[in-house]
């Protein structure tokens, strides 16, 4: 035997106390993809090996924030959903919007069409494709993206599956800003309008998030 230490595995983070008034009546739901998450989702190639710990603030209340903006009834796409952050939380969390889950993966597919199922999710439609592919088929009101890409390259692939009057709703880190500005060319041959960086969750959350919101002519 010998006097080094193992480092033990990272342990699933105990859920905050705010995540029962984010999800009300849905928190059972949201607690079980949580469980899931952390149980499958390094396996999976869908979480890092270090993200157990902060699974809850970072990721999954990190995009719970983001339902309260949707419209009630909504057809709402998600691109790159990966591990249903954030398409299947807001599915969890709104089950009043159809969510259309966009991701080219399969194994990425299967494992979103598993858990919507397993989750007792009737609003979720799972797409393989990139957004690119099904512009032509996908009239959306609103349209979110999370750790996706740059804005400047993000928003010509999302504006096209926005009806006229819809919105992009897309998650953003701390350097949104210097995005916006590099974007901003391409903000204006889009047409976007009602532009505008929103901070969810200051004060209710650890960690805000960070949101790029406009409106498509």
């Amino acid at each position: 035997m010998t006097d080094e230490t193992v480092a033990a595995a990272p342990v699933l983070e105990a859920e905050p106390a705010v995540a029962v008034t984010l999800f009300g009546d849905r928190i059972d739901v949201a607690r079980s993809f949580a469980n899931e998450l952390a149980r499958r989702g390094e396996e999976l190639g869908l979480i890092g090996p270090l993200e157990l710990p902060r699974l809850w603030t970072r990721h999954i209340l990190n995009s719970a924030l983001l339902a309260p903006l949707l419209e009630a009834g909504a057809s709402v796409g998600d691109v790159g959903s990966g591990a249903g952050l954030p398409g299947l939380v807001l599915a969890i969390a709104r089950p009043d919007i159809s969510m259309t889950l966009i991701e080219p993966m399969e194994r990425r597919c299967e494992w979103l069409r598993n858990e919507a199922d397993r989750l007792g999710l009737e609003n979720v439609t799972v797409v393989r494709a990139r957004a690119e592919d099904v512009a032509d088929e996908l009239v959306l009101d609103q349209v979110t993206a999370r750790a996706v890409s740059a804005l400047s390259k993000l928003i010509p692939l999302t504006v096209p599956l926005v009806r006229s009057g819809g919105q992009l709703i897309l998650m953003k880190g701390a350097r949104v800003d210097d995005e916006v500005a590099a974007a901003r060319k391409v903000i204006i041959r889009k047409r976007l309008g009602d532009v505008e960086v929103l901070e969810l969750g200051v004060g209710v959350v650890e960690e805000t998030t960070r949101v790029f919101r406009a409106t498509v002519d």
